[in-house]
């Protein structure tokens, strides 16, 4: 009898651990719960994609025909949208702000968060702590005074005005970010270069930098991805239709007065968001990494 209780619990065991591995458990746990995320996540990719190719008379007559499905598909709502409006010239001003503002605040940023953590003057969490606080002030709140500044400096309807202003929410978010990322990186060597002679400025540039690259990508995607979908301050100080960008031109120029070209509206909403999830698919390893990084410190 002494020796059964025993081989009773083992097999006990052995029984739970084989219940985790059963494909009723796993389904439940793990598969479902992703295909529901893959469902939510590609839904509006699928319905802008449908959209965009379906004829009017299918967008607007659901007694004939299924919303989630295409019977004759055609492409004028693409053709109109990349030849008979701005939008090609919408999607170069899109990106040329974004990218100017995104090195922008990559640079202010790097020197603001290096400064912070390594120059250890008096008062320096203090600092950091202000420059994130000002990341949670509302834009709304802000473009009124930034409109001034902007029509006081001339740049007003020009891509100038929305590659320096951008920086102002950038910029807290980024410095917070590579505050973590610098913080995680050894003291002991920066303290190594300064012994062997290397000024602060070759710390950086030798040292820091180059392993904080996940960090920078991180920085990287996150401001280009604000500045690529900001719509107040675009709205605001561009008024020209040729100076538009995709999330201003689309909204204003496709949608007169009760007359809405959903065909058109979702082609451009889809062609806008595809350079974004090319950014993403590309370096999401090491945007969630540096961002895990940033939160842990």
């Amino acid at each position: 009898m002494a020796q059964v209780a025993p081989a009773r619990d083992h097999a006990g065991d052995d029984g739970g651990m084989d219940y985790l591995q059963r494909v009723p458990r796993r389904l439940v746990t793990v598969y479902l719960p992703l295909l529901v995320f893959l469902v939510v996540l590609l839904f509006p990719f699928y319905w802008m994609t449908i959209t965009a190719i379906k004829p009017n008379d299918e967008l607007t007559d659901y007694a004939n025909f299924s919303p989630f499905w295409v019977v004759r598909p055609t492409l004028d709502h693409i053709k109109y949208l990349l030849f008979e409006t701005d939008y090609p010239g919408w999607l170069w001003n899109t990106m040329v702000v974004a990218v100017s503002a995104t090195a922008i605040s990559l640079l202010c940023s790097v020197l603001a968060a290096y400064a912070i953590e390594r120059m250890r003057f008096s008062g320096s969490r203090y600092v950091g702590l202000g420059i994130f606080l000002a990341y949670l002030v509302p834009p709304s709140i802000l473009f009124i005074p930034l409109a001034l500044m902007v029509f006081k400096l001339g740049l007003y309807d020009s891509k100038w005005a929305l590659i320096l202003t951008y920086p102002t929410f950038l910029v807290p978010f980024c410095t917070w970010l590579l505050m973590g990322y610098f913080r995680s990186i050894p003291y002991e060597l920066e303290e190594c270069a300064l012994m062997d002679g290397a000024s602060r400025w070759q710390i950086l540039l030798r040292i820091i930098l180059p392993l904080s690259v996940p960090g920078l990508i991180s920085a990287a995607i996150f401001a280009f991805t604000l500045s690529w979908n900001e719509f107040i301050y675009a709205l605001t100080f561009i008024q020209s239709t040729e100076n538009k960008t995709v999330p201003v031109g689309v909204l204003t120029e496709l949608v007169r007065s009760d007359v809405y070209e959903w065909g058109s509206l979702m082609a451009g909403a889809l062609f806008g968001s595809l350079p974004v999830v090319v950014l993403y698919s590309f370096f999401v390893e090491h945007y969630v990494s540096s961002m895990t990084g940033a939160v842990k410190e």
